[in-house]
């Protein structure tokens, strides 16, 4: 792969559900033929972004676009609430890492739920959640 994947890969892109990103034009949203989940970005494109973020010496670039990929299946509100949670004294350490068990078990995130353990153990000991 190479980056940037709409110039280079445009073939291979796909949105999450599935349209080509030739098929993405301001005339088939015109035409009613382009719904909002029809622009959002597949799991696959942000693994491709992260391969090549890898090939050229990000690993933790990697990591991100890891995180984002398992993002794409967990729904928009559970997300927002996910960020709220995650501001300093918005949660307890226990509802952070009930969080985590939801993201890894009914949304297969287990790289996300890793994230919002450590920031529980990391809020803990700065502080910075709710008793």
């Amino acid at each position: 792969m190479r980056y940037p994947l709409g110039e280079y890969e445009r073939d291979q892109i796909r949105s999450k559900t599935g349209k080509k990103l030739d098929e993405l034009t301001l005339d088939e949203v015109m035409k009613g033929h382009v719904s909002s989940d029809d622009i959002k970005i597949s799991p696959e494109t942000l693994k491709a972004q992260g391969e090549v973020a890898e090939q050229n010496g990000n690993p933790q670039m990697k990591l991100n676009f890891e995180r984002a990929a398992e993002l794409t299946a967990v729904p928009d509100d559970i997300i927002l609430k996910m960020y709220d949670k995650l501001r300093p004294n918005r949660a307890t350490k226990q509802e952070l890492l009930s969080m985590a068990d939801e993201l890894e078990q009914t949304y297969h995130a287990p790289t996300c739920a890793g994230l919002v353990r450590e920031a529980a153990e990391v809020y803990e000991r700065r502080g910075i959640l709710l008793n």
